[in-house]
């Protein structure tokens, strides 16, 4: 009873705020990881028991669109009430591997945006630096001979902030200079790394078979403020053409790595996202998009709330929420 309750005012609350027409405004959900078990060291990252609880909420109280049909629906006025998206970043397998099937059984369309360098036994980045962190014997981290310092691996706590910490000091460096240091460090920490945290080729056609979405998301994941703009449009062009020869398929749609506008990408990059050839694009600017959003920089929300009511009302409240930050698209031509 309080269940059914609970649902009524979710779709009342949502109608209100997104109704069907040209005054509805779509709602794209991001996600990273589904893993098979809660890890502690990742708190945000749903297991497989969470991840259902959300799909079939989202299945039962919105309509969950592809994305390519949500854009262009909203671009013609046409999207049902509390119109919605499904998307994951990166590419990694347990997308295939726990997510599909928790998709499927709810009849949830979704989009895969894929690093496509890292796929047949990469490892990105921020996973090797998390493998550090984990394996690291405490109770500290001496990185100093990196000019990094003295961090603590001690309780659980302490190993959460470290990784943040190195994170944030690794990630905006350019991308040789990034792998350079992580491989320093693994190798001055002796981290053992796994070698089937992202897709196969296969794996990823299987996702499009199963009537999933592909979408690009560069090829070694650079922040593209972080390189010229040549090496940008290398990345996003390659990126597009590797994925369409694994899919025997035009890929139409990107995310920008990171996503955050005016920090991790700039006009110049929306520009280059049309002249690649994509026909809409993905930011991490929190929010949701309506008629007059940019297509090149439709906004998303990150599901991180631990429980399922918290989930809810994040969703119902983001329609209500003020415009998503963006930027002005260069002029066509000019970048």
């Amino acid at each position: 009873m309080l269940a059914n309750a609970w649902n009524a005012l979710l779709r009342t609350l949502g109608g209100a705020a997104s109704p069907a027409g040209p005054r509805g405004r779509l709602l794209v959900l991001i996600y990273h990881r589904v893993l098979r078990e809660f890890d502690p060291l990742q708190p945000d990252e749903p297991d497989a028991g969470r991840f259902e609880q959300e799909i079939a909420l989202l299945a039962r109280n919105f309509a969950v669109l592809p994305l390519s049909e949500a854009v262009a629906r909203l671009r013609e006025g046409r999207l049902p009430a509390r119109a919605a998206c499904v998307t994951f970043d990166d590419g990694y397998a347990n997308n295939v591997e726990v997510a599909l099937p928790i998709l499927l059984r709810h009849g949830v369309p979704a989009t895969f945006f894929i690093a496509v360098g890292y796929l047949d036994g990469g490892v990105m980045f921020n996973d090797k630096v998390t493998e550090l962190v984990r394996q690291a014997p405490g109770p500290a981290l001496d990185l100093s001979e990196f000019g990094l310092g003295t961090l603590a691996c001690g309780a659980l706590d302490e190993r959460r902030r470290t990784l943040g910490q190195l994170l944030k000091l690794v990630r905006y460096r350019s991308p040789a200079q990034r792998e350079s240091l992580v491989e320093r460090l693994l190798a001055r920490t002796a981290t053992a790394l796994p070698r089937n945290v992202m897709m196969t080729a296969d794996q990823v056609r299987s996702l499009r078979g199963a009537g999933m979405e592909i979408g690009a998301h560069t090829v070694t994941h650079p922040i593209l403020t972080q390189v010229d703009l040549d090496a940008a449009r290398s990345e996003m062009a390659a990126g597009k053409e590797q994925l369409e020869a694994i899919v025997r398929d035009r890929v139409r749609l990107f995310a920008y790595p990171n996503g955050r506008p005016g920090i991790d990408y700039g006009p110049e990059h929306v520009q280059l996202a049309r002249e690649v050839g994509f026909q809409a694009a993905v930011s991490t600017a929190t929010g949701t998009a309506t008629e007059a959003t940019d297509p090149y920089q439709i906004p998303r929300v990150r599901p991180w709330d631990r429980s399922l009511a918290a989930f809810g009302l994040r969703l119902v409240a983001s329609y209500w929420g003020a415009e998503a930050p963006s930027v002005t698209a260069a002029a066509p031509g000019t970048a």
